[in-house]
């Protein structure tokens, strides 16, 4: 690699780090043919993880951090004193297969700043995806970030080739977006996401190729006072409206020579784990946007405690619940358990009365639910569910500095 090439890509792969939005879950399966580069498979300079828990390393760049806004939070925003580098199309897909071929990388996620115009740069972009597909044979993950204001035809094309589309809403409320990002707009966000989302279901209707992992987004957390709250009822309505696959929360980072209008410290990055464990009981344990929100406390999730325990906690009524008989709704509220084995639990009771250990076997967070549980062999003793000390007996330790 050739000294002003690799000077760039130091400079457009730091300005991507920003962007949490880069998993590669939901993309199908693919393995390269004869005369074609790269797969969709296999495991493990950037490292996302699918639903399977399967490591997917993906080079992540920006084709430029030239910017023609100037949103507050970023960090390459037109009014930025930072040092700015641009890619050309071809230097992307160089790179792209060249890492491909030395086993660095299995796939590219692709976004960039604004240049020229919305139009251009959304051009640039697909191309990139393009020449990969076509030129290069390339079968590898592709993930395009879409420019929400480009005409939608150059974004039915990056459709074609990219296996995920994303657009960032970047903040929870217009009013963020006026204070924060003047020269974006939130309908002009939720349309493109819209138009997306519309296309993916008829391409899967009519079998054919579009976004086939769908489209996801990341917001903002901490640069404005939207509590937690807020921020799952928004992503419940993007789950709902647009059909995303996922919604990223992004801890909000102060950047050099930061608008005064920002935090000058970032949100503690427990924050942007709880709004994700918040997220999860919105998409894979049946709780209702209203059943999290009740999980808050004025607002926002407490640090010490995971929302289902916080839920839990304040439903102490509900409990203990058995888990011989609970229908699968019940136990999946229970703290502890997971999806995957409340579906354990579900099954093997057909065949046989759970006991403690039979429990055990089947999820490693027993010390979590027993408060909560009652199995063949058990009850909890001693008013177990209802006393006063049990948040810190369950509450997660401390977080320690590690060398290692």
């Amino acid at each position: 690699m050739d000294e002003m090439l690799a000077k760039k890509l130091r400079i457009l792969a730091d300005a991507a780090k920003y962007d949490a939005s880069c998993s590669s879950s939901g993309a199908p399966k693919r393995v390269a043919g004869k005369g074609e580069l790269g797969s969709t498979t296999g495991a493990g300079i950037c490292h996302a993880y699918t639903p399977d828990g399967r490591c997917i390393s993906l080079l992540k760049i920006l084709l430029t951090n030239y910017c023609l806004f100037d949103c507050a939070y970023c960090v390459n925003r037109r009014s930025s004193n930072v040092q700015r580098a641009a890619f050309t199309v071809e230097e992307v897909v160089t790179l792209t297969v060249e890492f491909y071929k030395r086993n660095y990388i299995e796939g590219l996620f692709l976004s960039s700043g604004i240049i020229k115009s919305p139009d251009h740069t959304m051009e640039l972009l697909t191309r990139v995806a393009k020449s990969l597909r076509r030129d290069h044979g390339f079968r590898g993950y592709i993930h395009l970030k879409s420019i929400p204001e480009a005409s939608p035809w150059l974004v039915e094309e990056a459709g074609l080739y990219a296996d995920r589309l994303s657009i960032n809403v970047e903040l929870p409320t217009e009013a963020s977006l006026e204070r924060l990002a003047p020269e974006k707009n939130g309908a002009v966000i939720q349309n493109a996401m819209q138009q997306i989302g519309a296309r993916i279901i008829e391409a899967k209707a009519e079998k054919r190729r579009f976004s086939p992992a769908g489209q996801s987004t990341q917001v903002i957390v901490g640069a404005d006072a939207t509590t937690d709250e807020a921020l799952i009822r928004k992503s419940a309505h993007l789950y709902g409206s647009f059909n995303l696959k996922r919604v990223y929360y992004s801890a909000f980072s102060p950047i050099p020579d930061g608008s005064t209008i920002l935090p000058l410290k970032p949100p503690p990055l427990q924050r942007e784990h709880r709004l994700y464990q918040g997220d999860w009981l919105l998409r894979y344990y049946a709780f209702t946007p209203d059943d999290v929100a009740d999980a808050t406390e004025n607002g926002m999730f407490a640090l010490d405690v995971d929302p289902k325990l916080a839920w839990a906690l304040k439903h102490r009524d509900r409990f203990p619940i058995d888990v011989n008989v609970a229908d699968r709704e019940m136990l999946l509220r229970v703290p502890g358990l997971g999806a995957r084995a409340v579906d354990k639990i579900v099954r093997a009771r057909r065949h046989t009365r759970l006991r403690l250990d039979d429990v055990a076997r089947l999820t490693s967070a027993l010390k979590r639910a027993r408060p909560f549980l009652i199995a063949a062999d058990y009850h909890p003793s001693g008013g177990l569910t209802d006393r006063l000390d049990l948040r810190a007996r369950l509450a997660d330790p401390p977080k320690q500095l590690s060398l290692f």
